[in-house]
């Protein structure tokens, strides 16, 4: 009696693309019980693997204690991907800037010894010709660049390199930039920025979630496309596959300052909230800030969007905690995403020293619940 893959991975939480015994081979059916039952065997033992991706920034370095975040204490094993944001580009090749930089890329090599034990810091020769902005560029040279990613990886002797790209979660974004179908071919996943969905940019302004998990009871026409449950369908329903959607988790906040008494979603605000003593940038809190800034404050758990806010005083700060990012990683995983991705790492409580939630408190939450992790 044969099973068909679409009986075989019912009831599975997290069905890979292809084949498990032999990745790339797409069979119509599995003849064998025998077969089927030693691969759902090794699922069970094994778990299903997610990414957890994780940028991290360049300017986070020159940031003040306890705000400075260099890569050099850093679990090799925090995440299952890393990203540096921003390489400098010039000349269509990416470029070592200075010393500092230099050093960065080195250690960012070192991290992948020691988690794989093979080296990937510096950009391979193919990948530093071709490196562009992505989002500039045209589907015809996304296809090149996927047809030299291969072409390196069958002359190299190292992995393929990845083909992914950081997209926008707004609909009109979405509309007029991308031909969702076509990315889909070439791209190994994309990194979903589901955040700064509100912030001290809207007219009229008013005080709003920075990533709400779900549609607000307050939301009306547009503002019903302004949370992470339709951004995600709305990638799928054009044409993405789950699998390949990485769901992005910020780990800081934007803020407002009331402009009335009044302190519930939607109220009227002056501006953006004042700048945080680290971060330094006003409408905006790191989540070490926000740590701070709970002390005293009065925090409201939003049931329908299924985030927290808080107020002190007339500052006003939506943000993600353990409990929503536990929740976002449930969505996740019961829509058969590929995983979450983490924007950034050096905005989490990093050392541990604000927060009272241990190192990386944000981030290890993601990945307790994710669970087993790819690498």
């Amino acid at each position: 009696m044969g099973f068909s893959r679409q009986e075989y991975w019912s009831g599975l939480l997290c069905p890979p693309p292809g084949d498990l015994l032999n990745p790339g081979i797409k069979p119509a059916s599995l003849t064998s019980p025998a077969l089927a039952g030693l691969v759902v065997l090794l699922l069970l033992q094994e778990g299903c693997a997610y990414k957890l991706v994780c940028y991290f920034t360049n300017w986070s370095q020159d940031r003040q204690e306890p705000g400075k975040f260099t890569l050099e204490s850093t679990d090799p094993f925090l995440c299952s991907h890393l990203i540096y944001s921003f390489a400098s580009i010039s000349n269509n090749k990416v470029i070592i800037k200075d010393k500092n930089e230099a050093k960065l890329y080195q250690t960012i090599n070192s991290l992948k010894t020691k988690s794989v034990g093979e080296e990937w810091g510096a950009p391979r020769e193919s990948q530093t010709e071709n490196s562009v902005v992505y989002w500039r560029v045209s589907v015809w040279f996304q296809r090149k660049l996927a047809e030299a990613f291969q072409q390196d990886f069958v002359k190299s002797t190292k992995e393929r390199l990845l083909l992914t790209a950081g997209v926008s979660a707004g609909r009109q974004m979405i509309d007029n930039s991308y031909q969702i179908k076509e990315l889909a071919k070439d791209l190994d996943f994309i990194n979903l920025l589901s955040f700064d969905f509100h912030g001290s940019w809207e007219k009229p302004l008013v005080t709003g979630h920075n990533s709400p998990l779900r549609k607000g009871q307050l939301d009306r026409g547009t503002s019903s496309y302004y949370n992470v449950e339709y951004a995600v369908g709305y990638w799928i329903n054009k044409g993405m596959p789950a699998e390949k959607v990485v769901m992005g988790i910020p780990t800081y906040g934007r803020s407002f300052t009331l402009a009335s008494a009044e302190t519930a979603v939607g109220a009227p605000a002056s501006g953006p909230g004042a700048a945080g003593p680290i971060t330094k940038s006003s409408g905006f809190l790191a989540y070490y800030e926000i740590c701070q800034f709970l002390q005293g404050a009065k925090i409201t758990r939003l049931q329908d969007q299924q985030v927290p806010y808080a107020v002190k005083g007339n500052q006003w700060v939506g943000y993600d905690d353990v409990e929503s990012v536990e929740t976002k990683v449930q969505f996740l995983k019961n829509l058969n995403l590929g995983g979450a991705m983490i924007w950034s790492i050096d905005m989490d409580d990093f050392t541990g020293k604000l927060c009272s939630q241990g190192p990386y408190p944000l981030v290890q939450a993601v990945k307790r619940s994710l669970g087993s992790l790819e690498r």
